[in-house]
């Protein structure tokens, strides 16, 4: 549902919605997709209110950066938002394996060749909230699948000072949507996969209201490929649902109070015995929007997030015929924060955003290892806290639709680190092994972006600058980690990253084609990264940098009743590095391929039939910082088709990996190959009211 201030919002129009458009010379845009409320800056442009789900527009001040659309209508039965942003080119998960399979810590996601480490350096955000874990800096995808999305915004670069800290790579904002009515879902897949969803809403007195759910299971497949399993292999299920409560109300006439709640659970194996995970969250936020029409605009938001992470490790005997336990770890964190923005009137319009906010993280590793006969024989325990309070300001100026739009933004960050810890004893009594605390730290970091676009008729000039920096998580500070052989020990001195990097891009529309190319070039100094030490040892470190430049293309065409789109990324990403870490010098960061593209299909009519078809395909990547294991390239197929019979009632039919084409996600460094989702079917129904 789209509440129109003034402005520009727009949604694609579901089949039989009603749509008006009128013209409008000032004024605000506001998406109220339900817990969200976010403001467009106002342009003289045509207004296009639509009722029905759909997608959203970019804010004008995003538009002197590449940036992307992705409407909720696209997802599908059974489908999953991680896997529709791999569409995207250019944007990189740290494992090419999705939520099913994946272990939970290496679902960090990253833009533009900035990779090499699972903790995500693009900002993701719901309604404005940041997502990553308190702890980790991954992303629980799965937990976003239970939501009623409107859309997805993608933009890529940093600098973007307003949504907070952390925006090194881009930004990935999801916004969630009111349910008007009642939705569900029931999907049946290959290896007796169940999905279901449900959502239902509407008005309640003064407001709205809407319950939203989801579950799925899976038996799951073999990880390691076929040739080199063994009898400890077998298939890895998966179990993951989530429950969410929104609600909205008026507060006057110019205001209103957003409420969100929402938990989710996520139970994964990964294929042996002792290494099941598990995932609970509760997150919730509370919002007070106060938006005048031609007159001074604020925003309140508070929220929290609660974590609640176990898993294990185990390590599987060269014949691949027994496994034994070497690691539990169980992680509580939490995160909290707020947000205060003002928009001040200037003359009748609201140019100018400034305000702060605030963001803190605790949490802890409780770890047994050294285990003997099945029983650990030792403990740790790790962690520590970080603060990051910080003022920014933007300006927007000019007309996006013609002319020159330029928009300047800056912030100021205060952070800290508290006092962190290690302790390490044995299990049973006995003399404590290691006892350390790490001293507390703080700094300032500045960041900001200055970008300018020029519009003539069908064709856009745009070009930015920016500056984003990013805080070490308290996984990367405090907690050493073993992935079979390999041990990786933390570091509590790691520095913040920064980021100094710029693009230009041009944009051309005409009818039914849009075309769309951007060249950027970055450089992330003091990038984390596992750094090899000796043979099955590794460290975080500060490298020198990270450089990397590049090239991203988008087509678009519109053929009938169908869209044609294809994307292409070229990264040239290389590590600059000395010291300790000199072996990397020249190298390409681990996990980022050079090359990625995907070239989709899909049907907009508005009658019975229709579907998509979505060849993608990622290049080479190296598994490990010295480029001694590679991952090869894949080539991959998702299609599906669907049958609306009724008003209220739909078939659908999707196919992943239709090519049963083997992607490697892992390869270990005895040369054990871990495979990403082989061919999956779903066929199911959806019900509207």
């Amino acid at each position: 549902m789209i509440r129109l201030i003034a402005g520009v919002a727009a949604l694609a129009l579901p089949a039989g919605a009603m749509a008006q458009t009128e013209q409008a010379e000032h004024g605000e845009a506001e998406f109220d997709g339900g817990c969200c409320s976010f403001w467009v800056p106002r342009v003289a442009t045509e207004i296009i209110v639509v009722r029905g789900s759909g997608s959203l527009q970019p804010a004008d001040s995003d538009t002197v950066q590449g940036s992307s659309l992705i409407a909720y209508p696209e997802f599908g039965l059974g489908s999953r938002i991680e896997n529709r942003l791999r569409d995207e080119a250019g944007i990189v998960q740290f494992r090419r394996s999705d939520g099913r399979s994946a272990h939970p810590t290496s679902q960090g996601v990253t833009l533009r060749g900035l990779g090499g480490n699972a903790s995500s350096r693009a900002l993701v955000t719901l309604d404005g909230v940041p997502q990553a874990d308190p702890f980790g800096g991954w992303v629980a995808w799965g937990a976003y699948d239970a939501i009623n999305l409107g859309g997805v915004i993608v933009t890529r670069g940093g600098g973007s000072g307003v949504d907070g800290p952390g925006a090194l790579a881009g930004t990935v904002g999801l916004y969630s949507e009111m349910t008007d009515g009642a939705e569900a879902s029931l999907a049946y897949g290959s290896r007796d996969g169940w999905d279901a969803t449900a959502s239902i809403g509407g008005e309640i007195g003064a407001g709205q209201v809407a319950v939203d759910g989801r579950y799925t299971r899976g038996d799951g497949f073999i990880p390691v490929v076929k040739g080199q399993r063994g009898s400890a292999d077998r298939a890895a299920p998966y179990e993951q649902g989530g429950l969410g409560l929104r609600l909205r109300f008026d507060a006057g006439d110019d205001g209103r109070i957003e409420a969100s709640v929402r938990g989710f659970s996520d139970r994964r194996d990964r294929g042996v015995d002792f290494t099941t995970s598990r995932t609970d969250g509760v997150d919730a936020s509370l919002r007070f929007v106060h938006d005048p029409a031609g007159a001074t605009q604020w925003l309140a938001l508070g929220y929290v997030q609660l974590r609640d992470f176990e898993s294990g490790f185990a390590s599987v005997a060269a014949e691949r015929d027994s496994a034994n336990p070497v690691l539990f770890q169980r992680i509580p964190a939490t995160g909290l924060g707020g947000r205060f923005e003002l928009r001040p009137a200037i003359g009748d319009a609201n140019p100018l955003r400034i305000g702060a906010d605030w963001r803190r993280t605790t949490g802890r590793t409780e770890e047994d290892f050294f285990f003997t006969g099945g029983i650990p024989g030792r403990h740790r325990s790790a962690g520590g806290r970080s603060d990051t309070v910080g003022a920014f300001a933007e300006w927007t100026s000019g007309d996006a639709s013609d002319g020159f739009l330029w928009t300047l933004s800056g912030r100021v960050d205060r952070w800290w680190l508290g006092t962190g810890y290690r302790l390490e004893r044995n299990r049973g009594g006995g003399p404590v092994i290691t006892d350390l605390r790490f001293a507390a730290r703080q700094g300032w970091e500045g960041g900001g972006r200055a970008g300018v676009r020029w519009t003539s008729d069908a064709v856009s000039l745009r070009a930015a600058a920016y500056r984003g920096w990013r805080l070490p998580t308290l996984n990367e500070l405090y907690r050493p980690f073993r992935v079979g052989a390999e041990t990786t020990m933390a570091n509590e001195s790691l520095k913040p990253e920064r980021l100094w990097g710029g693009e230009v891009g041009a944009d051309w529309e005409s009818g039914d084609t849009k075309l769309s190319a951007t060249l950027f070039a970055n450089r992330l100094t003091n990038a984390i990264a596992n750094v090899t030490l000796a043979p099955n040892l590794n460290q975080r470190q500060n490298l020198d940098a990270i450089e990397s430049k590049g090239v991203e293309v988008a087509a678009e065409q519109r053929i009938g009743p169908a869209t044609l789109r294809a994307t292409y990324a070229f990264t040239d990403a290389e590590v600059d590095a000395s010291g300790g870490a000199a072996t990397l010098d020249g190298r390409r960061p681990a996990q980022i391929a050079r090359h990625g593209g995907s070239v989709s299909l899909r049907s907009h009519a508005s009658g019975p039939l229709g579907g998509f078809a979505t060849l993608r395909y990622i290049g080479e990547q190296n598994e490990d910082d010295l480029g001694l294991l590679a991952l090869d390239d894949a080539l991959t197929l998702d299609a599906g088709l669907s049958w609306q019979f009724s008003d209220a009632i739909s078939i659908e039919a999707r196919g992943e990996n239709l090519f049963d084409e083997l992607v490697p996600a892992a390869i270990s460094s005895s040369g054990i190959v871990e495979r990403a989702t082989p061919r999956t079917l779903w066929i199911g129904a959806r019900l509207s009211f």
